[in-house]
């Protein structure tokens, strides 16, 4: 089933719902680890889960068996990134083909980050350059026969970031007309990048509606796990943090397990916010983790606590 149908089943009753995003593990007992983590996972009902695609494509035969043992044997509605990076248009068409054999339906359409080792994006010959080529290509090759989701920036793409403020404004405006393309080109929905002021989503939220975009759009949800970590995403993806979140982190970088309890503390807070200002559903990046996405869940009572285990 489409992705987009049963997010509009839910909006149409007033549910909540709440997802869940996996990246492809470097070993043979991660896969293990994480197949068994996905069963539990979805025993406490998310609407669909989604699996990543390596830089470059470069864990594309594992991403694909997951997405097939991810929608036939754990039986979650799954949705499988693709990339352009190194991806010509032979390629992309045969993991097209692969998840239609797998009876993958849902498809999250990326540009991808550039190769590993490198700085910047660059077009593979008879590739795409964008995310927009993508998503008019499935639109073209396969009609309706898969849900296309995009991603949104908050703050606008990592590559448009400037310190100019009156120029990083327009970066900001042509980043969501971008989006609006992306959407008129076939997306159905919309998720976004991580992001620690909600502020800054509500405000791109309603930015987006002026600017004619009319998808759900999804808030993607990181609870901060370990500090380094931390660190490298947010420097990664150029991501606003407020100060009196630095400021906690400062004082408790050293111990794990006070920055694990912050995570949750402070990504149940945002959740509660982002509730209250009446988003669809969460979409929760575990980090292939279930315990701090799940125990945000809990605490804003999406999840009920004694399907919850210890």
């Amino acid at each position: 089933m489409k992705i987009i149908e049963k997010i509009n089943s839910k909006i149409d009753n007033g549910e909540t719902f709440y997802s869940f995003e996996y990246f492809p593990p470097k070993t043979d007992e991660g896969v293990k680890n994480l197949h068994q983590r996905q069963i539990y996972m979805k025993s406490l009902d998310p609407l669909f889960c989604d699996i990543t695609w390596g830089a470059g494509g470069s864990t594309a035969d594992l991403t694909l068996t997951i997405a097939e043992k991810m929608q036939n044997e754990v039986q979650a509605e799954t949705m499988m990134h693709l990339t352009c990076t190194n991806m010509p248009v032979e390629k992309l068409e045969a993991a097209l083909q692969q998840c239609k054999e797998a009876g993958i339906r849902n498809i999250l359409a990326l540009r991808g980050d550039p190769p590993h080792g490198e700085d910047k994006f660059t077009q593979v010959e008879g590739g795409f350059a964008c995310a927009l080529d993508l998503v008019k290509y499935i639109r073209e090759k396969h009609g309706d026969y898969f849900g296309i989701c995009v991603s949104g920036y908050p703050e606008a793409h990592p590559d448009q970031i400037v310190d100019d403020p009156e120029e990083m404004k327009k970066k900001y405006w042509e980043d969501i007309d971008y989006l609006k393309k992306k959407v008129e080109a076939g997306a159905d929905f919309v998720i976004t990048q991580l992001f620690y002021d909600v502020d800054l989503f509500l405000k791109f939220v309603t930015d987006c509606k002026s600017a004619g975009i009319n998808v759900p759009i999804l808030p993607g949800i990181m609870p901060i796990m370990n500090y380094g970590g931390f660190k490298r995403m947010t420097s990664f993806c150029k991501t606003y943090v407020p100060e009196h979140i630095t400021n906690v982190l400062e004082t408790i970088k050293d111990n794990d397990e006070a920055v694990k309890a912050f995570g949750v503390s402070l990504g149940t807070q945002m959740c509660q916010r982002l509730l209250a200002a009446g988003v669809p559903g969460l979409h929760m990046y575990t980090l292939n983790l279930d315990k701090s996405a799940v125990g945000i869940l809990k605490n804003v009572g999406l999840i009920p606590a004694d399907k919850v285990k210890n």
